[in-house]
Protein backbone atom coordinates (compact mmCIF):
# COMPACT_ATOMS: atom_id res chain seq x y z
CA UNK A 1 0.00 0.00 0.00
CA UNK A 2 1.20 3.41 -0.74
CA UNK A 3 0.22 6.32 1.19
CA UNK A 4 1.21 9.90 -0.71
CA UNK A 5 1.19 13.83 -0.89
CA UNK A 6 0.00 15.05 -3.93
CA UNK A 7 -0.69 18.95 -5.05
CA UNK A 8 -4.00 18.96 -7.49
CA UNK A 9 -7.52 19.13 -7.85
CA UNK A 10 -8.82 16.73 -5.83
CA UNK A 11 -12.53 16.37 -8.51
CA UNK A 12 -10.06 15.59 -11.34
CA UNK A 13 -7.93 12.60 -9.85
CA UNK A 14 -9.12 8.90 -11.08
CA UNK A 15 -9.58 6.94 -7.94
CA UNK A 16 -12.53 4.46 -6.46
CA UNK A 17 -13.11 7.37 -4.27
CA UNK A 18 -12.59 11.31 -3.48
CA UNK A 19 -13.55 12.39 0.24
CA UNK A 20 -15.97 15.27 0.79
CA UNK A 21 -15.57 17.89 3.08
CA UNK A 22 -19.17 18.15 3.71
CA UNK A 23 -21.24 20.65 5.40
CA UNK A 24 -23.96 18.35 7.67
CA UNK A 25 -26.75 18.76 5.01
CA UNK A 26 -24.74 17.16 2.54
CA UNK A 27 -26.37 19.47 0.06
CA UNK A 28 -22.98 21.51 -1.23
CA UNK A 29 -22.75 25.37 -0.61
CA UNK A 30 -24.47 25.83 -4.25
CA UNK A 31 -27.63 24.31 -3.23
CA UNK A 32 -28.13 26.06 -0.15
CA UNK A 33 -27.30 29.81 -1.79
CA UNK A 34 -29.56 28.29 -4.52
CA UNK A 35 -26.51 29.18 -7.18
CA UNK A 36 -25.44 26.09 -9.05
CA UNK A 37 -21.91 27.82 -9.49
CA UNK A 38 -21.24 28.97 -5.74
CA UNK A 39 -17.94 28.46 -4.44
CA UNK A 40 -17.74 26.87 -1.22
CA UNK A 41 -14.24 25.00 -1.32
CA UNK A 42 -14.04 21.33 -1.89
CA UNK A 43 -17.58 21.01 -1.26
CA UNK A 44 -18.66 23.56 -3.69
CA UNK A 45 -15.95 21.73 -6.21
CA UNK A 46 -17.16 18.25 -5.77
CA UNK A 47 -20.81 19.19 -6.19
CA UNK A 48 -20.50 21.09 -9.23
CA UNK A 49 -17.72 19.07 -10.65
CA UNK A 50 -20.14 15.90 -10.26
CA UNK A 51 -23.52 17.71 -11.46
CA UNK A 52 -27.02 17.41 -10.55
CA UNK A 53 -26.81 14.01 -9.58
CA UNK A 54 -24.68 14.12 -6.58
CA UNK A 55 -26.97 16.58 -5.36
CA UNK A 56 -29.76 14.41 -6.07
CA UNK A 57 -28.74 11.80 -4.30
CA UNK A 58 -27.57 13.66 -1.66
CA UNK A 59 -30.94 15.11 -0.88
CA UNK A 60 -31.74 11.54 0.10
CA UNK A 61 -29.17 10.68 2.84
CA UNK A 62 -30.62 12.73 5.61
CA UNK A 63 -27.44 14.91 6.11
CA UNK A 64 -24.14 13.75 8.53
CA UNK A 65 -23.36 14.43 11.91
CA UNK A 66 -20.10 15.96 12.61
CA UNK A 67 -17.04 12.40 12.17
CA UNK A 68 -19.31 10.48 10.47
CA UNK A 69 -19.47 9.49 6.84
CA UNK A 70 -22.10 8.59 3.99
CA UNK A 71 -21.15 7.42 0.21
CA UNK A 72 -22.42 8.19 -2.81
CA UNK A 73 -21.76 7.67 -6.66
CA UNK A 74 -19.38 9.94 -8.16
CA UNK A 75 -21.25 10.78 -11.04
CA UNK A 76 -19.30 13.07 -13.66
CA UNK A 77 -16.16 12.73 -11.55
CA UNK A 78 -13.27 11.17 -12.55
CA UNK A 79 -13.63 8.92 -8.98
CA UNK A 80 -16.65 6.62 -9.27
CA UNK A 81 -17.40 7.26 -5.65
CA UNK A 82 -17.69 10.47 -3.00
CA UNK A 83 -17.55 9.97 0.39
CA UNK A 84 -19.15 12.95 2.56
CA UNK A 85 -17.45 13.81 5.65
CA UNK A 86 -18.48 16.31 8.21
CA UNK A 87 -15.39 17.91 9.66
CA UNK A 88 -15.80 19.72 12.60
CA UNK A 89 -15.73 23.48 13.33
CA UNK A 90 -12.53 24.43 14.93
CA UNK A 91 -13.22 26.09 18.66
CA UNK A 92 -16.84 24.92 18.75
CA UNK A 93 -17.26 21.43 19.54
CA UNK A 94 -16.16 21.74 23.22
CA UNK A 95 -12.70 20.40 22.90
CA UNK A 96 -13.78 17.46 21.21
CA UNK A 97 -12.25 18.77 18.11
CA UNK A 98 -9.72 16.65 17.49
CA UNK A 99 -11.29 13.27 18.65
CA UNK A 100 -14.06 14.33 15.47
CA UNK A 101 -11.81 15.09 13.30
CA UNK A 102 -10.11 11.97 13.71
CA UNK A 103 -13.44 10.19 13.50
CA UNK A 104 -13.82 11.52 9.52
CA UNK A 105 -10.74 9.73 8.73
CA UNK A 106 -12.04 6.49 10.39
CA UNK A 107 -15.34 6.27 9.11
CA UNK A 108 -14.01 7.13 5.53
CA UNK A 109 -11.53 4.34 5.24
CA UNK A 110 -14.31 2.07 7.35
CA UNK A 111 -16.55 3.07 4.26
CA UNK A 112 -14.37 2.45 1.68
CA UNK A 113 -12.98 -0.93 2.81
CA UNK A 114 -16.49 -2.16 3.56
CA UNK A 115 -17.07 -1.16 -0.28
CA UNK A 116 -14.07 -2.81 -1.24
CA UNK A 117 -12.66 0.27 -2.63
CA UNK A 118 -8.68 0.05 -3.06
CA UNK A 119 -7.86 4.06 -3.55
CA UNK A 120 -9.43 6.41 -1.55
CA UNK A 121 -8.15 10.80 -1.68
CA UNK A 122 -8.28 12.82 1.24
CA UNK A 123 -8.89 16.56 0.89
CA UNK A 124 -7.54 18.84 3.97
CA UNK A 125 -10.54 18.14 6.47
CA UNK A 126 -12.24 20.79 8.47
CA UNK A 127 -8.99 23.43 7.33
CA UNK A 128 -10.93 26.02 5.41
CA UNK A 129 -14.02 27.69 6.34
CA UNK A 130 -14.32 25.26 9.40
CA UNK A 131 -10.84 27.07 10.33
CA UNK A 132 -9.12 24.13 12.30
CA UNK A 133 -5.29 25.10 12.13
CA UNK A 134 -3.35 23.14 9.34
CA UNK A 135 -0.20 22.10 11.42
CA UNK A 136 -2.82 20.09 13.66
CA UNK A 137 -5.19 18.83 11.24
CA UNK A 138 -2.62 17.50 9.15
CA UNK A 139 -0.81 15.72 12.46
CA UNK A 140 -4.40 14.31 13.03
CA UNK A 141 -4.83 13.19 9.60
CA UNK A 142 -1.84 11.48 8.71
CA UNK A 143 -1.61 9.77 12.15
CA UNK A 144 -5.36 8.57 11.95
CA UNK A 145 -4.58 6.63 8.62
CA UNK A 146 -1.64 5.14 9.24
CA UNK A 147 -3.07 3.79 12.37
CA UNK A 148 -6.12 2.62 10.85
CA UNK A 149 -4.16 1.13 7.96
CA UNK A 150 -1.35 -0.77 10.74
CA UNK A 151 -4.68 -2.50 12.06
CA UNK A 152 -6.41 -2.68 8.25
CA UNK A 153 -3.12 -4.21 6.26
CA UNK A 154 -4.16 -4.94 2.54
CA UNK A 155 -7.42 -2.92 2.47
CA UNK A 156 -6.15 -0.26 0.40
CA UNK A 157 -3.68 0.39 -2.37
CA UNK A 158 -3.44 3.77 -2.32
CA UNK A 159 -4.15 6.90 -0.09
CA UNK A 160 -3.64 9.98 -1.15
CA UNK A 161 -3.94 13.45 0.89
CA UNK A 162 -4.31 15.93 -1.49
CA UNK A 163 -3.29 19.71 -1.19
CA UNK A 164 -4.70 22.40 -3.41
CA UNK A 165 -2.22 24.91 -2.28
CA UNK A 166 1.42 25.12 -1.56
CA UNK A 167 1.07 26.00 2.89
CA UNK A 168 -0.73 22.66 2.88
CA UNK A 169 1.59 20.71 0.72
CA UNK A 170 4.79 21.32 2.73
CA UNK A 171 2.81 20.49 5.85
CA UNK A 172 2.41 17.35 4.87
CA UNK A 173 5.23 16.51 3.52
CA UNK A 174 7.01 17.08 6.10
CA UNK A 175 4.96 15.11 8.23
CA UNK A 176 5.07 12.03 5.35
Amino acid sequence: MKISVVKGDIVKLKVGVIVNAASSDLLGPAFARKLWRAKGGVDGAIHEAAGLGLLEECKTLGGCETGGAKITNGYELAAKYVIHTVGPIYGREGGRESQLLANCYVNCLKLAKGNNIRSIAFPAISTGAYGYPKDEAALIAVETVKIFCDKNQNCFDEISFVCFDDENLKIYEKLM
